[in-house]
């Protein structure tokens, strides 16, 4: 498990690779353009297209990153990290309509072949994009080790697929110049199409997940757990809940601690159990409620936990179950 970087550490290299995503993506588009009116190949007009969609895929990332790392004012006290999954979803949005669109001219070319000229420019483009790319994917896998930016991992997701795509888009090329089989440059293009497309999925997966607070991953929840229960005074954990907001994990949880401490007393271990998950995880946002041990929260919000020590995470209660358990208010006379 990575330790992630601090905060402003973790902007500063999302600020960075979004710039540089938004000059690669220029320079390919020119290079593409270029090579797409000496070649009238249909792979260069599907990778043009994705070229022309990465430009502005990478301008709503480049602009999200800096949104999102915005501190919490009054409007939005979790802060703005959730405008990186709404930037992902613009990007599986633009990458689903660049699939359809390149599909649908690699079909009308199937039935409909035309010849590839000016190869050698063609063929020439699409090694250096296949180059410039690949660098640019290098340079982003790096920025995420850093930053785990959703935004930043979605752009590299089909920055990556462009890699594949030019691939087969080489292979169009030179069959349709120098094989003398333009069919397989139209077939290529299917092939781009059908590659965006299974990307697009997995991006709009992603910012779903994150969007709709899915918790955190498995080893996530037993590291957290571990590192409070480092402390013996701390008999159980309960209740850990887990989301992320952009780069921030949000941690809540309850345990329980003698109920014959001072609240000044728990209030200590409560901070040394924070400082423990947070030198982890340092750009969480940590929330620990303290539960006198042995008894239940008030009015059936979850069960009451047994005495004794829990390693790992446990599934959180059904809470509406619980609370149809609970004891009824008292009935006026006006109920």
């Amino acid at each position: 498990m990575t330790t992630p970087a601090p905060l402003d550490d973790a902007h500063l290299a999302t600020r960075r690779i979004t710039r540089l995503s938004v000059g690669v993506a220029v320079v390919l588009i020119a290079l593409k353009a270029f090579a797409l009116g000496a070649s009238g190949s249909v792979s260069i007009l599907a990778s043009l297209t994705d070229s022309a969609l990465d430009l502005v895929a990478s301008l709503a990332t480049f602009f999200a990153v800096r949104w999102a790392a915005t501190p919490p004012n009054s409007d939005y006290r979790y802060g703005h990290g959730k405008g990186e999954a709404l930037a992902a979803l613009v990007q599986a949005g633009l990458v689903f309509a660049s699939a359809v669109f390149i599909g649908w001219e690699a079909l009308q070319r199937v039935l409909d072949p035309r010849p590839v000229t000016a190869g050698a420019w063609a063929t020439g483009v699409v090694v250096a994009s296949i180059v410039i790319t690949a660098g640019l994917v290098w340079m982003q896998t790096r920025a995420l080790k850093t930053s785990g930016s959703l935004a930043v991992a979605g752009d590299r997701a089909h920055y990556a697929a462009d890699l594949a795509a030019n691939a087969v888009v080489l292979v169009g090329v030179v069959s349709g110049a120098f094989l003398g089989a333009p069919g397989l440059d139209a077939a290529a293009g299917l092939v781009v199409a059908v590659w965006l497309f299974w990307g697009a999925v997995g991006m709009l997966r992603a910012a779903a997940d994150h969007l709709l607070d899915r918790a955190a991953a498995a080893d996530d929840l037993a590291a957290i757990t571990r590192a409070v229960l480092e402390d013996p005074r701390i008999s159980g954990v309960h209740q850990l809940r887990t989301r992320m907001a952009g780069q921030v994990m949000m941690i809540q949880m309850h345990v329980d601690l003698d109920p014959a401490l001072t609240l000044e007393a728990a209030h200590a271990i409560m901070v040394e159990a924070e400082t423990r998950v947070l030198s982890h995880y340092p750009a969480a946002d940590l929330l620990i409620h303290a539960d006198p041990r042995g008894v239940g929260q008030a009015h059936g919000v979850h069960a009451e936990t047994p005495p004794g020590r829990q390693d790992v995470a446990p599934s959180e209660p059904d809470i509406a179950a619980e609370a149809a358990q609970a004891p009824a208010p008292p009935k006026g006379p006006w109920s």
